[in-house]
């Protein structure tokens, strides 16, 4: 009697499905080496440094005064009635936070050209951690930004948060996804497009001055430029930290959904692209 021959493959080869096109599981899988990352650009960022971790606090103190003497002495805008510190920091802190995020993974892959072309690992990698290990500053200058905030109201300044400030993690969260979906596609485009960059860095100079970082929302008192100012993603996450924080600014439940809408379509394109583009950057770079 014959018997039969069983055959055990060995590899399965099938279409991709959309998650498998984003690679998130195995990101998943090798998690441990975004902390190896988020230690080492921590570790970088204030290593031979006169003052260390104190540029932190330096910083958006001084960009605080210098847009207290531009925007409010020169220019004489209004700040809602707001302390002038107070309200330029509450911009700055998380602005600043953005932008770096944003040109850190824009450049992920030509500041890890050389790591990238001699191992092999989820590239992902690289840019989440960006992100994370940029929130250490960040929370450098939040802290400056709530110690100026406790010394107005120690002075009897009308300053009371609101309970809208419990919003907070999801407008950071929201901050995050966006200028990680965008650093993405940039990252991707400047790979074959080397030009690009130069575009891009004027582009993140004009979208501060598009989002309400320097002047107060309701400046803007044209009604069609009011509704135009909405379609910036960030033009809500900052109005709703600002209306948490100190009662003024104007806040939605439909333009902070906007904003969330625009992250997440934002981050599954930037991955899809990056994903796609990591496997021939080498080629390109």
């Amino acid at each position: 009697m014959a018997q039969t021959q069983e055959n055990y493959w060995t590899t399965e080869i099938s279409p991709k499905s959309f998650a498998k096109g984003l690679g998130l599981k195995e990101l998943w899988k090798k998690k441990y080496l975004i902390w190896l990352f988020v230690k080492r650009d921590i570790t970088v960022q204030y290593k031979q440094t006169i003052f260390g971790m104190g540029w932190y606090f330096i910083s958006p103190l001084f960009t605080m005064f210098m847009y207290m003497v531009v925007f409010g002495k020169i220019a004489g805008i209004e700040t809602d009635d707001i302390p002038q510190p107070v309200f330029y920091l509450s911009g700055i802190c998380l602005w600043e936070y953005f932008s770096t995020c944003l040109t850190d993974v824009a450049g992920t892959f030509q500041k890890n050209a050389n790591l990238f072309g001699k191992v092999y690992f989820p590239r992902l990698v690289s840019p989440i951690s960006v992100v994370i290990s940029r929130l250490f500053r960040f929370s450098l200058q939040l802290f400056t930004f709530i110690f100026v905030y406790v010394l107005f109201v120690i002075r009897g300044v009308d300053l009371h948060p609101t309970w809208y400030l419990l919003l907070f993690p999801v407008v950071l969260v929201t901050l995050q996804g966006i200028a990680l979906g965008l650093g993405l596609i940039i990252s991707s485009l400047t790979t074959k497009y080397r030009d690009l960059i130069n575009f891009f860095g004027v582009f993140v100079s004009l979208w501060m001055y598009a989002t309400p970082i320097v002047y107060p929302l309701s400046s803007v008192t044209d009604p069609t430029l009011h509704k135009i100012m909405f379609f910036n993603p960030l033009t809500a996450l900052i109005e709703t930290f600002k209306y948490g924080a100190y009662g003024a600014g104007q806040f939605s439940w439909t333009a902070l959904a906007y904003s969330i809408g625009f992250m997440f379509v934002l981050l599954l394109i930037g991955i899809r692209m990056f994903n796609r583009k990591q496997k021939f950057f080498i080629d390109t770079i």
